[in-house]
């Protein structure tokens, strides 16, 4: 990628870990690199609702690593004292609306800086709203960006225009089909929520934990069922190591921030493995070789369930064997893996290839 490629930027949610995207924006903008639109969900509306409305890299920093629990988070006491299971969250709305309108202001999305689309979910009809595309771009970007933070139970949804629409990762926590319509080169994808990291005790962590981790994994699972068939145009993913830290956590923002600026500035810095014209999917490619642990393997078939077709076979005694354990994957290949129960599929990188003359 270089300054003449036309690229979407898409910001996908995940709690107080899309802090990250400030990060991302500002690897970006060091290099020179601005997205000619960007499509977020969650905290990824706002912080790209931020930056279209101009708000600067540092601006943006010094929100992210100065939010505390009480700038988003204040529970509805008063709702849950007197209409109980009829209160319409567990948090009240002011706190991220006052948030909100410190980054954006009372701008419309035709007032912009940058385009700029804002992806929701009508509670009431299940109907997926992308806010800024023609014909809904006339509304406050603040009611859009509340919409699409609105965590179903957390925050209540936000009225716009006579309906009620909630966080849009409820149907696509990163949605790169909406920057297919827009005219763009590439896709380049951000990231935060994936759950495919190991998780300890969450049943220990109170229902609002267990909650989030089973949302986790819906979202996740949907991501991959897209993404698995993608086509053009190409897509570049990039996936900050944030999953370690939970959704809510204001104790390490910082950090957040600085993995997205690491992980950004690393995938640009391997040009090599960015798409090219006429390239589709998702990218980047890398070669891994696939074992199954026989000493592990029970037989039970989830394998044969769960990957591509025709990958895995069971042997005469039973066991798992891969047809093809040197491949080429992309980020979200591979997801299989974690549905073998005994955790007997592993991938790593594959070896690099000796070079001529060596010994061996």
């Amino acid at each position: 990628m270089n300054t003449e490629t036309r690229f979407t930027l898409v910001l996908g949610g995940g709690g107080m870990k899309g802090v990250a995207h400030v990060g991302v924006l500002q690897a970006l903008t060091e290099r020179g690199l601005v997205p000619a639109q960007i499509v977020g969900s969650s905290v990824g509306a706002l912080v790209g609702a931020g930056w279209s409305a101009g708000k600067s890299i540092a601006e943006l920093r010094e929100i992210a690593v100065h939010l505390h629990r009480k700038d988003v988070f204040v529970r509805a006491y008063a709702d849950m004292a007197f209409k109980r299971e009829r209160s319409p969250a567990l948090f009240r709305r002011e706190p991220l609306d006052a948030l909100i309108e410190r980054v954006v202001g009372a701008a419309t999305f035709q007032d912009l800086h940058a385009p700029l689309i804002v992806n929701t979910v009508d509670i009431n009809s299940g109907m997926q709203v992308f806010w800024g595309l023609d014909g809904l771009d006339e509304v406050p970007v603040r009611d859009a960006v509340f919409a699409s933070c609105a965590l179903p139970g957390y925050l209540p949804p936000r009225e716009i225009r006579g309906r009620f629409y909630v966080d849009g990762a409820t149907l696509d926590n990163l949605p790169v089909g909406t920057a297919r319509i827009l005219g763009t080169d590439l896709i380049l994808a951000v990231d935060v929520s994936a759950s495919n990291a190991f998780r300890a005790d969450t049943q220990e962590e109170g229902f609002a934990a267990v909650f989030s981790r089973a949302a986790e994994i819906a979202v996740q699972s949907l991501l991959e069922l897209r993404l698995r068939e993608w086509t053009t145009p190409p897509i570049y993913y990039i996936h900050p190591r944030v999953e370690h830290i939970s959704a809510f956590d204001f104790d390490h923002l910082r950090e957040v921030v600085e993995e997205g600026y690491r992980a950004t500035a690393a995938e640009l810095d391997r040009p090599a493995e960015w798409p090219g014209p006429g390239d589709a999917g998702v990218f980047p490619r890398r070669a891994v070789t696939v074992r199954v642990q026989r000493e592990r393997c029970i037989g039970c078939g989830a394998c044969l369930v769960q990957a591509p077709p025709g990958m895995f076979v069971l042997d005469a005694q039973g066991k798992a064997v891969v047809t093809r354990p040197d491949q080429e994957w992309s980020p979200i290949d591979g997801e299989f893996i974690r549905h073998c129960p005994t955790y007997a599929i592993s991938a790593r990188p594959a070896a690099a290839p000796k070079a001529a003359g060596a010994a061996g």
